[in-house]
């Protein structure tokens, strides 16, 4: 088996799977969830860099055809030195800023991100690439990471918290929102339901999927496709995980 692998602090990367199974059905993937060390966003730096490598060392194993690192915090912190590692295509993610900022011209676009991805020098570097307005702004919501994590997406708990981050904010400034956070696809309707309804919800989920399909340069398998799970290094149940991908599913129809 070589299989692609899926690596995130947590449940967050299955929005990304999700996207992947649709578009790569037939493929084997390892998803790796570092469940026992989330969140990564309120980490030390370091700290994720070294529970990162220890992951993507435990996932090197198979090996792998080619690795998504389904974490906007890991990509922020760690993605140019796990492709100085290892020679299978490594994809990361990129908060969709660049399709954001011209869905939104001439109304500004607000990031949502943890609060070490906006920390970090990659995002302000994709902004300066992409922004030469000054269009960009941010707002951590560094707690729906947990939300997520706990499978509590109960509107009468999420919305009052979404109201409480968004108070401040003037939303007629703004035509976009861009979704930096792989965990944060999960909120996508309750999202809907409290910002204004001219506001445009971006993510790269789509983007990254695609750019994962480039990489692998047509050596893409024949089925049956599969999906092995792991928790920490530990394998898992996948009744687990597939309560996430069914949850997640249904809110893609809606």
């Amino acid at each position: 088996m070589q299989p692609i692998g899926f690596f995130d602090s947590g449940i967050g990367g299955l929005t990304v799977l999700q996207e992947a199974l649709k578009i790569l059905p037939e493929e084997q993937y390892l998803y790796f969830a570092d469940t026992e060390h989330a969140p990564y966003g309120i980490q030390p730096k370091e700290k994720v860099r070294e529970l990162v490598f220890e992951a993507v060392g435990f996932m090197a194993k198979w090996p792998l055809k080619a690795l998504v690192v389904a974490c906007n915090t890991a990509t922020s912190v760690v993605i140019e030195d796990l492709r100085t590692t290892y020679t299978f295509p490594i994809i990361g993610m990129e908060p969709a800023v660049k399709p954001a900022v011209s869905l939104a011209r001439p109304k500004r676009v607000l990031v949502f991100a943890t609060e070490l991805t906006l920390r970090e020098e990659k995002l302000k570097n994709l902004v300066a690439r992409v922004d030469a307005e000054e269009l960009v702004d941010y707002l951590p919501l560094q707690e729906l990471v947990m939300f997520a994590e706990n499978f509590e997406f109960d509107e009468a708990r999420i919305k009052p918290y979404l109201q409480t981050k968004f108070a401040r904010t003037d939303f007629s400034r703004y035509g976009a929102v861009v979704l930096g956070c792989t965990h944060f696809l999960f909120f996508k309707n309750t999202l809907r339901k409290v910002l204004p309804p001219h506001i445009q919800i971006v993510d790269g989920n789509a983007g990254t999927v695609n750019n994962l399909k480039h990489n692998m340069e047509g050596h893409f398998a024949a089925g049956p496709g599969s999906v092995s799970y792991f928790i920490s290094g530990k394998p898992a149940e996948k009744d687990y995980f597939e309560r996430y991908l069914g949850f997640y599913a249904g809110l893609e129809k809606v």
